[in-house]
C-alpha cells in the first residue's frame, strides 16, 4: 500500500482574541483527512473558510493549536523551525495569488533562487530549462516589474517546479489575474503538474477551477463538511 503524502488528523488552530482578554478564536476544527501521491485535490470555501490557515498548516509556515500533520511520512508539527525550512526547500514547491516573486531579481534569478539555498550547482541550468518550459525563453533577464501579471505567474510556476518537489501548494493562483490569462496559467500548471507526477492541493473559491481536481474539500467556518 503506497503511503500517504499527506495525512492530517485532528487539526485545530485557534488564535488569540486581543479584545476579548483570555478569550480565543477558533479557525480550524479537528480536520482529518489524507492525500495519496499523485493526487489533485481542491480546497474549496467561502472567504473567512479556513482554507489558507489550512495551506499554512499543511506547508508548515504555521502550527496547529491541536492534532498533527504528516508530510511523505514526516511529522512537521513535531519539527523544529530550521527543520521545517529544510523540510519544505525538499519536498514542496508554493504559488501564490500574489505571485511573490522577488523585484531586485531577474525572471532567471527568482526561478534559481531555492535551488541556490539547496547548494545546487545546476541552479541557474534548471531554472532556465524550466522558464523555457513556461513560455518565458525570451524574459530570463527581466524584472518583475517589466513583466505582466501572467508573465509574473509563469515565473513562479517556474520557480516551484524547478526544485522537482513531491507536493504542490497553490493559494488561489489566478486571483490576480484576467480571465484568460489564468485560464492559461491554470491549463500550464495542471500539465506540469501531470508531467512531474506531483501531488497537487489548490485552494480556491473558483468552483469551476475545483472541479478540474479529482477531489474536492469543502470548508465552511472552520470545519471540513466534504471530501
Amino acid at each position: 500500500m503506497t503511503a500517504a503524502m499527506i495525512e492530517v488528523s485532528e487539526l485545530g488552530k485557534d488564535v488569540p482574541m486581543r479584545d476579548k482578554g483570555d478569550g480565543v478564536l477558533t479557525i480550524l476544527h479537528e480536520i482529518s483527512f489524507a492525500v495519496s501521491p499523485g493526487e489533485a485535490v481542491a480546497v474549496v470555501g467561502a472567504s473567512g473558510s479556513g482554507k489558507s490557515t489550512l495551506l499554512s498548516l499543511l506547508a508548515g509556515l504555521d502550527t496547529p493549536s491541536r492534532g498533527w500533520v504528516r508530510l511523505d511520512g514526516e511529522e512537521i508539527s513535531a519539527l523544529g523551525e530550521d527543520e521545517r525550512a529544510e523540510l519544505r526547500g525538499r519536498l514542496l514547491g508554493f504559488v501564490f495569488q500574489s505571485f511573490q516573486l522577488l523585484p531586485a531579481l531577474t525572471a532567471l534569478e527568482n526561478a534559481a533562487l531555492p535551488l541556490e539555498l539547496m547548494a545546487r550547482p545546476d541552479a541557474r541550468q534548471q531554472a532556465t530549462a524550466m522558464l523555457e518550459r513556461v513560455g518565458l525563453r525570451e524574459r530570463l533577464d527581466h524584472y518583475p516589474k517589466h513583466l505582466s501579471g501572467g508573465e509574473q505567474q509563469r515565473v513562479a510556476l517556474a520557480r516551484a517546479f524547478a526544485v522537482e518537489p513531491k507536493l504542490l501548494l497553490a493559494d488561489e493562483p489566478t486571483g490576480n489575474l484576467d480571465a484568460a490569462t489564468g485560464s492559461e496559467i491554470i491549463d500550464l500548471m495542471f500539465e506540469m503538474n501531470r508531467e512531474a507526477g506531483t501531488t497537487l492541493v489548490l485552494v480556491t473559491h473558483d468552483e469551476a477551477l475545483a472541479e478540474r481536481c479529482g477531489r474536492r474539500l469543502r470548508l465552511a467556518g472552520g470545519r471540513l463538511l466534504t471530501d
